[in-house]
Protein backbone atom coordinates (compact mmCIF):
# COMPACT_ATOMS: atom_id res chain seq x y z
CA UNK A 1 0.00 0.00 0.00
CA UNK A 2 1.38 3.63 -1.13
CA UNK A 3 0.75 6.67 1.05
CA UNK A 4 -0.85 4.33 4.28
CA UNK A 5 -3.80 5.92 5.54
CA UNK A 6 -5.08 2.59 6.77
CA UNK A 7 -6.31 4.35 10.10
CA UNK A 8 -6.29 8.06 11.37
CA UNK A 9 -2.89 8.32 12.42
CA UNK A 10 -2.54 8.86 8.48
CA UNK A 11 1.25 7.48 8.49
CA UNK A 12 1.58 8.32 4.76
CA UNK A 13 4.04 5.62 4.34
CA UNK A 14 4.91 3.08 1.30
CA UNK A 15 4.26 0.04 2.90
CA UNK A 16 4.46 -1.37 -0.65
CA UNK A 17 8.48 -0.47 -0.19
CA UNK A 18 8.06 -1.96 3.12
CA UNK A 19 8.04 1.28 5.14
CA UNK A 20 6.37 1.33 8.79
CA UNK A 21 4.46 3.41 10.19
CA UNK A 22 3.35 3.70 13.38
CA UNK A 23 1.73 0.22 14.06
CA UNK A 24 4.73 -1.68 13.10
CA UNK A 25 3.65 -3.91 9.86
CA UNK A 26 4.40 -3.89 6.44
CA UNK A 27 2.38 -5.19 3.24
CA UNK A 28 2.18 -8.97 4.61
CA UNK A 29 -0.06 -10.25 6.81
CA UNK A 30 1.61 -10.91 10.55
CA UNK A 31 -1.12 -13.13 12.67
CA UNK A 32 -0.28 -14.11 16.12
CA UNK A 33 -2.61 -16.59 16.83
CA UNK A 34 -5.47 -18.37 14.84
CA UNK A 35 -7.79 -20.64 16.74
CA UNK A 36 -11.18 -21.20 18.45
CA UNK A 37 -11.48 -18.97 20.97
CA UNK A 38 -13.98 -18.77 24.17
CA UNK A 39 -13.39 -16.06 25.89
CA UNK A 40 -15.67 -13.42 24.32
CA UNK A 41 -18.80 -12.33 24.74
CA UNK A 42 -21.77 -15.26 25.38
CA UNK A 43 -23.50 -14.44 21.81
CA UNK A 44 -20.02 -14.44 19.95
CA UNK A 45 -17.88 -17.42 21.69
CA UNK A 46 -21.35 -19.60 21.72
CA UNK A 47 -21.04 -23.20 22.91
CA UNK A 48 -18.46 -23.45 19.41
CA UNK A 49 -16.17 -20.97 20.08
CA UNK A 50 -15.16 -17.82 17.94
CA UNK A 51 -13.03 -18.16 14.88
CA UNK A 52 -10.19 -15.68 16.52
CA UNK A 53 -7.33 -14.43 14.30
CA UNK A 54 -5.27 -12.29 16.35
CA UNK A 55 -3.42 -9.88 14.01
CA UNK A 56 0.67 -8.94 15.31
CA UNK A 57 0.87 -4.75 14.76
CA UNK A 58 -1.57 -2.06 16.55
CA UNK A 59 -2.28 1.63 15.98
CA UNK A 60 -2.38 2.56 19.63
CA UNK A 61 -0.14 2.34 22.32
CA UNK A 62 -2.05 0.91 25.54
CA UNK A 63 -0.08 1.15 28.79
CA UNK A 64 -2.11 -1.96 29.84
CA UNK A 65 -2.35 -4.17 26.70
CA UNK A 66 -2.64 -7.44 27.06
CA UNK A 67 -1.74 -8.50 23.94
CA UNK A 68 1.26 -6.88 23.55
CA UNK A 69 3.29 -9.97 22.91
CA UNK A 70 1.91 -9.16 18.97
CA UNK A 71 0.85 -5.55 18.94
CA UNK A 72 4.26 -4.72 20.64
CA UNK A 73 6.49 -6.51 19.40
CA UNK A 74 4.80 -7.77 16.05
CA UNK A 75 5.44 -11.36 16.46
CA UNK A 76 4.04 -14.51 14.90
CA UNK A 77 3.85 -15.98 11.30
CA UNK A 78 3.46 -14.55 7.99
CA UNK A 79 0.45 -15.68 6.32
CA UNK A 80 -0.31 -14.92 2.26
CA UNK A 81 -3.59 -13.75 1.29
CA UNK A 82 -4.72 -17.40 0.12
CA UNK A 83 -3.54 -18.87 3.30
CA UNK A 84 -5.58 -16.15 5.58
CA UNK A 85 -8.72 -16.74 3.35
CA UNK A 86 -7.82 -21.07 4.16
CA UNK A 87 -7.82 -20.99 7.71
CA UNK A 88 -10.70 -18.65 7.74
CA UNK A 89 -12.47 -21.28 6.11
CA UNK A 90 -10.42 -24.26 8.64
CA UNK A 91 -11.82 -22.16 11.20
CA UNK A 92 -15.80 -22.29 9.68
CA UNK A 93 -15.29 -26.16 9.70
CA UNK A 94 -14.22 -26.59 13.11
CA UNK A 95 -17.42 -24.92 13.80
CA UNK A 96 -16.21 -21.51 14.57
CA UNK A 97 -19.59 -19.31 15.38
CA UNK A 98 -17.99 -16.41 13.25
CA UNK A 99 -14.56 -15.54 12.14
CA UNK A 100 -13.65 -13.24 14.76
CA UNK A 101 -10.75 -10.62 13.33
CA UNK A 102 -8.82 -9.43 16.18
CA UNK A 103 -7.11 -5.87 15.80
CA UNK A 104 -6.83 -5.97 11.87
CA UNK A 105 -7.07 -2.28 11.95
CA UNK A 106 -3.87 -1.71 10.26
CA UNK A 107 -4.41 -4.52 7.77
CA UNK A 108 -8.44 -3.08 7.29
CA UNK A 109 -7.78 -2.35 2.64
CA UNK A 110 -5.99 -5.92 2.55
CA UNK A 111 -9.15 -7.50 4.51
CA UNK A 112 -11.79 -5.96 2.18
CA UNK A 113 -10.11 -7.71 -0.50
CA UNK A 114 -9.38 -10.81 1.77
CA UNK A 115 -12.73 -11.34 2.49
CA UNK A 116 -14.24 -11.16 -0.61
CA UNK A 117 -12.27 -13.90 -1.74
CA UNK A 118 -13.15 -15.93 1.30
CA UNK A 119 -16.75 -15.72 1.12
CA UNK A 120 -16.40 -16.59 -2.85
CA UNK A 121 -14.47 -19.46 -1.69
CA UNK A 122 -17.80 -20.16 0.39
CA UNK A 123 -17.42 -18.87 3.95
CA UNK A 124 -20.88 -18.63 4.66
CA UNK A 125 -20.60 -17.76 9.17
CA UNK A 126 -20.58 -14.20 10.20
CA UNK A 127 -17.17 -12.02 10.08
CA UNK A 128 -17.13 -10.65 13.15
CA UNK A 129 -14.44 -6.71 13.14
CA UNK A 130 -12.53 -6.81 16.87
CA UNK A 131 -10.92 -3.30 17.23
CA UNK A 132 -10.13 -0.18 19.44
CA UNK A 133 -12.21 2.27 17.92
CA UNK A 134 -9.80 4.02 16.50
CA UNK A 135 -10.82 3.86 12.96
CA UNK A 136 -10.35 5.12 9.69
CA UNK A 137 -13.98 6.26 8.33
CA UNK A 138 -12.24 5.27 4.34
CA UNK A 139 -10.82 1.83 5.67
CA UNK A 140 -14.53 1.37 6.90
CA UNK A 141 -16.39 2.35 4.50
CA UNK A 142 -14.47 -0.55 2.50
CA UNK A 143 -15.52 -2.94 4.61
CA UNK A 144 -19.30 -2.67 4.06
CA UNK A 145 -21.28 -5.51 3.47
CA UNK A 146 -18.57 -7.78 3.95
CA UNK A 147 -17.94 -7.66 8.03
CA UNK A 148 -21.55 -8.59 9.47
CA UNK A 149 -20.54 -7.63 13.34
CA UNK A 150 -18.55 -4.79 14.68
CA UNK A 151 -16.78 -5.30 18.38
CA UNK A 152 -15.25 -1.88 18.61
CA UNK A 153 -13.80 -0.93 21.74
CA UNK A 154 -14.79 2.97 23.08
CA UNK A 155 -12.17 3.51 25.25
CA UNK A 156 -12.40 7.41 26.72
CA UNK A 157 -13.73 10.64 26.61
CA UNK A 158 -10.88 12.55 27.99
CA UNK A 159 -8.24 13.49 25.48
CA UNK A 160 -5.64 13.92 28.29
CA UNK A 161 -6.50 10.37 29.19
CA UNK A 162 -6.37 9.05 25.88
CA UNK A 163 -3.34 10.83 24.88
CA UNK A 164 -1.19 9.14 28.43
CA UNK A 165 -3.01 5.72 28.29
CA UNK A 166 -2.98 5.03 24.56
CA UNK A 167 -1.19 7.64 22.86
CA UNK A 168 -4.53 8.30 20.78
CA UNK A 169 -5.29 12.25 19.87
CA UNK A 170 -8.85 13.21 19.00
CA UNK A 171 -10.37 9.67 20.56
CA UNK A 172 -13.67 10.32 21.57
CA UNK A 173 -13.56 12.14 18.37
CA UNK A 174 -12.96 9.75 16.02
CA UNK A 175 -14.23 6.84 17.70
CA UNK A 176 -17.23 8.20 17.64
CA UNK A 177 -17.03 9.02 13.95
CA UNK A 178 -16.01 5.37 13.20
CA UNK A 179 -19.22 4.28 15.73
CA UNK A 180 -21.56 6.33 13.55
CA UNK A 181 -20.42 4.85 10.48
CA UNK A 182 -20.39 0.73 12.10
CA UNK A 183 -24.11 1.72 13.36
CA UNK A 184 -25.16 2.98 9.49
CA UNK A 185 -23.80 -0.42 8.26
CA UNK A 186 -24.97 -2.94 10.63
CA UNK A 187 -27.30 -1.54 13.20
CA UNK A 188 -28.60 -3.11 15.87
CA UNK A 189 -27.48 -6.83 17.28
CA UNK A 190 -29.17 -9.69 16.39
CA UNK A 191 -29.42 -13.04 16.91
CA UNK A 192 -30.39 -16.17 15.76
CA UNK A 193 -32.22 -18.88 17.69
CA UNK A 194 -29.99 -19.84 19.84
CA UNK A 195 -28.95 -16.70 21.19
CA UNK A 196 -25.52 -16.35 18.82
CA UNK A 197 -25.00 -13.25 17.32
CA UNK A 198 -25.90 -12.74 13.19
CA UNK A 199 -25.45 -9.29 12.47
CA UNK A 200 -25.14 -5.90 14.89
CA UNK A 201 -22.76 -3.76 16.75
CA UNK A 202 -21.44 -4.38 20.15
CA UNK A 203 -19.37 -1.58 22.16
CA UNK A 204 -17.18 -2.84 24.55
CA UNK A 205 -15.54 -0.03 27.31
CA UNK A 206 -13.72 -1.13 30.14
CA UNK A 207 -13.99 0.92 33.31
CA UNK A 208 -10.57 1.65 34.35
CA UNK A 209 -9.27 2.47 38.33
CA UNK A 210 -10.20 6.12 39.11
CA UNK A 211 -11.49 6.81 35.80
CA UNK A 212 -14.97 6.13 36.61
CA UNK A 213 -16.34 9.98 35.64
CA UNK A 214 -14.72 9.21 32.18
CA UNK A 215 -16.21 5.78 32.09
CA UNK A 216 -19.55 7.72 32.51
CA UNK A 217 -18.65 10.65 29.89
CA UNK A 218 -18.75 7.87 27.63
CA UNK A 219 -21.44 6.15 27.81
CA UNK A 220 -23.48 10.11 28.40
CA UNK A 221 -21.46 10.81 24.88
CA UNK A 222 -22.37 7.07 22.93
CA UNK A 223 -26.04 7.85 23.55
CA UNK A 224 -25.88 11.48 22.45
CA UNK A 225 -24.49 10.10 18.96
CA UNK A 226 -26.55 6.99 18.83
CA UNK A 227 -29.68 5.74 20.64
CA UNK A 228 -29.09 3.80 23.77
CA UNK A 229 -31.34 1.35 23.30
CA UNK A 230 -29.42 0.71 19.66
CA UNK A 231 -26.47 0.12 21.04
CA UNK A 232 -25.57 -3.37 23.05
CA UNK A 233 -22.53 -2.58 25.75
CA UNK A 234 -19.84 -4.83 26.61
CA UNK A 235 -19.63 -2.93 30.30
CA UNK A 236 -16.05 -4.33 30.86
CA UNK A 237 -14.61 -5.18 34.47
CA UNK A 238 -11.61 -7.18 33.50
CA UNK A 239 -8.55 -4.60 34.09
CA UNK A 240 -5.54 -5.95 35.61
CA UNK A 241 -2.24 -4.33 36.17
CA UNK A 242 -0.62 -7.76 35.43
CA UNK A 243 -0.10 -6.28 31.69
CA UNK A 244 0.59 -2.24 32.53
CA UNK A 245 3.68 -1.31 31.96
CA UNK A 246 6.20 -0.32 34.65
CA UNK A 247 5.92 3.46 34.46
CA UNK A 248 2.00 3.78 34.32
CA UNK A 249 0.09 6.24 36.36
CA UNK A 250 -0.67 4.94 40.38
CA UNK A 251 -4.47 4.23 39.47
CA UNK A 252 -3.43 1.67 36.96
CA UNK A 253 -1.47 -0.67 39.36
CA UNK A 254 -4.79 -1.83 41.12
CA UNK A 255 -7.74 -3.46 39.81
CA UNK A 256 -10.81 -1.99 39.60
CA UNK A 257 -13.26 -1.39 42.94
CA UNK A 258 -16.77 -3.18 42.83
CA UNK A 259 -18.04 0.62 43.56
CA UNK A 260 -16.22 1.89 41.00
CA UNK A 261 -17.21 -0.80 38.64
CA UNK A 262 -21.56 -0.67 39.69
CA UNK A 263 -21.36 2.99 39.79
CA UNK A 264 -20.50 2.81 35.97
CA UNK A 265 -23.00 -0.31 35.72
CA UNK A 266 -25.97 1.68 37.33
CA UNK A 267 -25.21 4.85 35.17
CA UNK A 268 -25.45 2.87 32.00
CA UNK A 269 -28.66 1.13 32.45
CA UNK A 270 -29.94 4.72 33.82
CA UNK A 271 -29.25 5.96 30.15
CA UNK A 272 -31.13 2.76 28.47
CA UNK A 273 -27.69 0.64 27.84
CA UNK A 274 -28.72 -3.29 28.07
CA UNK A 275 -25.85 -6.18 27.21
CA UNK A 276 -23.31 -7.37 29.40
CA UNK A 277 -21.40 -7.15 32.32
CA UNK A 278 -18.94 -8.95 33.68
CA UNK A 279 -18.16 -9.86 37.46
CA UNK A 280 -14.66 -9.28 39.31
CA UNK A 281 -13.70 -12.64 38.86
CA UNK A 282 -12.66 -11.75 35.16
CA UNK A 283 -10.02 -9.42 36.11
CA UNK A 284 -7.31 -12.38 35.96
CA UNK A 285 -4.40 -12.67 33.58
CA UNK A 286 -5.58 -16.03 33.14
CA UNK A 287 -8.29 -15.24 30.23
CA UNK A 288 -5.87 -13.60 28.48
CA UNK A 289 -5.02 -15.56 25.15
CA UNK A 290 -1.32 -17.15 25.56
CA UNK A 291 0.64 -16.30 22.47
CA UNK A 292 3.46 -18.48 23.59
CA UNK A 293 1.26 -21.45 22.38
CA UNK A 294 1.57 -20.44 18.40
CA UNK A 295 -1.42 -22.14 17.56
CA UNK A 296 -1.82 -21.12 13.70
Amino acid sequence: MQKCLACPRGCSVDRERGEIGFCGVTNEYIIGSADLHFWEEPCISGTHGSGAIFFSGCNLRCVFCQNRDISREVAGKKYSEDELVAKMLELEARGAHNINLVTATPYSFFIAKTLEKAKKQGLSVPVLYNCGGYESLEALRALDGLVDIYLPDFKYFNDDLARTYSNAPNYARVAGEALCEMYRQVGKLTLDEKGIAERGLIVRHLVLPACREDSKAVLKYISEILPASEVTLSLMRQYTPDFASENVPKNLKRRLTSFEYEDVLSYALSLGFDGFSQDKESAKKDFTPNFDKNIF
